[in-house]
């Protein structure tokens, strides 16, 4: 499914790719239509356990992600990924969560956003990675 004004699927704009070790955190249920049919070899968790190619986080809260980011940042691999999805204004669902909110709780994480984009209706994407320079191995 392509989400917002982009024609692009929603799985290539997350970067899911054939393999990978992927964390579902508070997805929305109709999360696996939005993505449709996952590469090969992809597989999906939704508890936190060993190390993650990709993370996706739902959350509405700024307590919810500052209480779940260090584990978060922990799961991942130095060259993964973590998307942090929060809902969009014109959703009109009660949030306390901004796009700068988000991006200053990585920086405090030591993690820097690299990409933002429109998940579905309701929710936007900021994607966190870990600085190249700060990478370990």
């Amino acid at each position: 499914m392509a989400a917002g004004y982009s024609q692009t699927p929603l799985l290539r704009k997350l970067g899911y790719k054939p393999g990978f070790r992927v964390f579902w955190g508070n997805v929305p249920p109709e999360y696996p239509e939005w993505l449709g049919d996952l590469p090969d070899g992809c597989d999906c968790f939704r508890e936190l356990g060993g190390q993650f190619h990709l993370l996706h986080f739902f959350t509405d809260s700024h307590r919810g992600l500052v209480e779940l980011l260090p584990a978060l940042r922990a799961a991942m691999y130095q060259d993964g990924m973590l998307w942090i999805s929060w809902p969009k204004k014109a959703s009109k669902v009660p949030s306390d969560l901004t796009e700068d909110i988000i991006r200053a709780e990585a920086l405090a994480a030591n993690l820097v956003d690299v990409k933002v984009c429109a998940v579905s209706e309701v929710w936007s994407g900021l994607k966190l990675v870990i600085r190249k320079k700060d990478r370990i191995g």
